[in-house]
């Protein structure tokens, strides 16, 4: 079937929509028409290169180039039909995506580790993960979807670890912006980060994901929770969400919150969650983090970048931790119902965070608004 989808086709190309063909589902996928997508950043690193897989990468997963791709990797919608050997899911049920599929099998699934499932290995670029071949074609081309994805779509066929079945009545705009950017941000502080009733926590970038580590503090029990980002309308929403102190730079945090709010002690947790995480940013939250205390790089920086700035003999001294995240280290079924419970009992903050709703020909314009600083967090709606 023919259906409208975003596109890019080529690096640092623009977003556009074009008529694209895709395959009905085979053994083990879903055939999905979509209700809403969310607008992620990390779609953009991709489009400017920053998550560009490697030549060798690409040659394994039998792709010459990230390109032409399907942007979108958060989403909901209804299931419209499926393929053979599809287990527990059936058309007519509510889904909400998943960018990190989990097979169940591996040893990471095994161990209560979903969230770094071997199959998030093929994610970024290549063909089905079932069989190796592909459904979504443009012309003669075919199509790589971001995260095995691709939800800036009117309809996508996915793998069904891709999928989580949600209950009905749980609102399908909250379900996409949750299935990633604020569910990462609240596992970041409550879950990798360690929150504990007491803590101070500093946010560095208080966007969608920075939204969710907020929250996930205050969840968490935090008595302080100190929102720091170059943009005031940004912080102007932290405060409304949770956050109890807000501040433009680590150093403004530094010098005119921390000393009297923690007695000279620093934060406890400090998560960053800026559009783009850069080297110099390491120590710019170590430099606020108390003894013992914990920095958890949940943002994403370019795939190329290996150099940070890090002060070692303090970070050694004073007994710190540096910590890597995906999805909050967070089994995505786990999280995914539990944040839409709190969110349908009104005790998790969504609908305050969509700064504006876009169609699907609308997709170039919601990202130039997301770099100009205009959105906290826009969403396609078919």
């Amino acid at each position: 079937m023919q259906v409208k989808a975003a596109i890019v086709t080529e690096l640092n190309g623009p977003w556009h929509t074009e008529l694209i063909d895709i395959d009905e589902p085979r053994a083990h996928e879903v055939k999905v028409k979509m209700a809403f997508a969310g607008m992620c950043h990390s779609d953009e690193h991709t489009r400017v290169g920053d998550m560009t897989v490697p030549p060798e990468v690409l040659a394994y997963l039998g792709v010459e180039s990230m390109f032409p791709f399907i942007g979108g990797h958060e989403g909901s919608g209804i299931v419209e039909s499926v393929g053979d050997n599809v287990n527990g899911l059936a058309p007519g049920d509510h889904v909400s995506v998943s960018f990190v599929p989990s097979c169940g099998k591996c040893e990471y699934c095994a161990s209560g580790r979903p969230f770094i499932c071997d199959l998030g290995a093929t994610t970024l670029a290549g063909p089905m993960i079932s069989d190796g071949t592909w459904r979504h074609h443009f012309g003669d081309q075919n199509l790589n979807r971001f995260a095995q994805l691709g939800t800036f779509s009117e309809y996508i066929v996915v793998h069904e670890a891709s999928l989580i079945k949600i209950d009905p009545w749980y609102d399908l705009r909250a379900a996409a912006l949750i299935s990633c950017g604020l569910a990462t941000g609240f596992g970041s502080s409550a879950h990798r980060g360690g929150v504990k009733p007491g803590d101070v926590v500093a946010v560095i970038g208080c966007g969608g994901v920075g939204s969710g580590a907020i929250q996930g503090a205050v969840h968490a029990g935090a008595r302080a929770v100190i929102a720091i980002d170059t943009n005031q309308s940004k912080v102007d929403r932290a405060m409304k969400i949770g956050a109890t102190h807000g501040a433009s730079t680590s150093l403004e945090a530094a010098f005119t919150l921390l000393g009297e709010l923690t007695s000279g002690k620093n934060c406890d947790v400090v998560v960053l969650t800026p559009g783009r995480l850069t080297g110099e940013l390491i120590e710019e939250a170590r430099s606020i983090t108390a003894k013992g205390g914990v920095i958890v790089a949940t943002a994403l920086a370019p795939f190329a970048q290996t150099q940070v700035d890090l002060n070692l003999a303090m970070f050694t001294l004073y007994n710190q931790e540096l910590r890597g995240t995906i999805f909050g280290s967070v089994a995505p079924r786990v999280q995914i119902p539990r944040l839409l419970k709190l969110h349908h009992e009104g005790k998790f903050f969504v609908d305050e965070l969509v700064s504006r709703e876009y169609t699907i020909d609308e997709v170039n314009q919601g990202y130039l608004d997301l770099e100009s600083g205009k959105n906290v967090r826009g969403v396609v709606r078919f």
